[in-house]
């Protein structure tokens, strides 16, 4: 089996073939592996339809690459609504809304960080994790964020569901 950059360098373009973008992809277990990719539509909104469709698309291209030793499952996803944030225009796109992070080496003792998306700021992640003591904007490099995800709160879910309802309106 390849590395999981060989195998990223693989399935990106056959997603993005698709009209999708790739926003997270892993092999884990052992046996039976599972191979997960998670994408999203350019417009945010990815369906039970796109997953199929994507599902048969990246099937036919592992099928005939075939990267995986052995058997494995394919999972195709959305991101969800409290989604990975894995592209720095994530950070942008999602400013506003709580997020947790976690980097790769400790600042303050730390490695977890929870609180208030700011944004991005000249390539770094900025994140106001407010405390009883006030608002603190702390800056991480976006190299250093190992994993990030928004945080399920009242705030995304109505945001999600307002857009859901513009998409359906614009069906009709």
């Amino acid at each position: 089996m390849g590395s999981p950059e060989m195998l990223e360098a693989l399935v990106t373009p056959a997603v993005e073939a698709a009209g999708f973008r790739l926003v997270r992809m892993r092999l884990m277990g052992a046996k039976p592996k599972v191979l997960q990719v998670m994408a999203d539509r350019p417009d945010g909104k990815m369906g039970a339809d796109d997953c199929a469709v994507l599902s048969r698309q990246l099937s036919e291209m592992l099928d005939e690459a075939d990267p995986i030793e052995g058997t494995y499952e394919l999972e195709v996803s959305s991101p969800g609504i409290d989604r990975p944030l894995t592209a720095r225009e994530d950070y942008a796109r999602f400013a506003g809304h709580e997020a947790r992070l976690e980097l790769l080496s400790a600042v303050n003792g730390r490695t977890y960080f929870k609180g208030m998306l700011i944004g991005l700021d000249q390539g770094d992640v900025v994140i106001d994790v407010s405390s009883r003591d006030g608002a603190e904007n702390m800056r991480f490099p976006f190299n250093e964020i190992a994993d990030a995800k928004l945080i399920l709160t009242d705030k995304l879910i109505q945001e999600s569901l307002k857009a859901s309802d513009l998409k359906s309106k614009d069906k009709i």
